[in-house]
């Protein structure tokens, strides 16, 4: 289901999700790149439902391709399998 990418839905649209998590990325791109990765894990585990967080985790674990610090916030939410 291609569906806006609202808190609370069980499925939102991956490029969506991409999209915002690179945006927040680049919203922090005025710290050093580790800095600005905790920012955005941090910013994702406060503010997206937890089906958003697991739905770009699994996008990142299979390969799915991010700006560098958001791919480095995401990488830090997730236990490696």
């Amino acid at each position: 289901m291609s569906g806006s990418p609202v808190a609370g839905h069980h499925e939102t649209d991956i490029g969506a999700l991409v999209r915002m998590a690179n945006q927040i990325a680049k919203n922090f791109g005025h710290h050093p790149a580790d800095v600005a990765a905790r920012e955005v894990a941090t910013h994702l585990h406060s503010f997206w439902a937890p089906a958003m967080r697991d739905q770009l985790c699994a996008y990142v674990r299979a390969g799915g391709e991010l700006d560098p610090v958001a791919d480095q916030a995401v990488r830090s939410l997730t236990v490696p399998s």
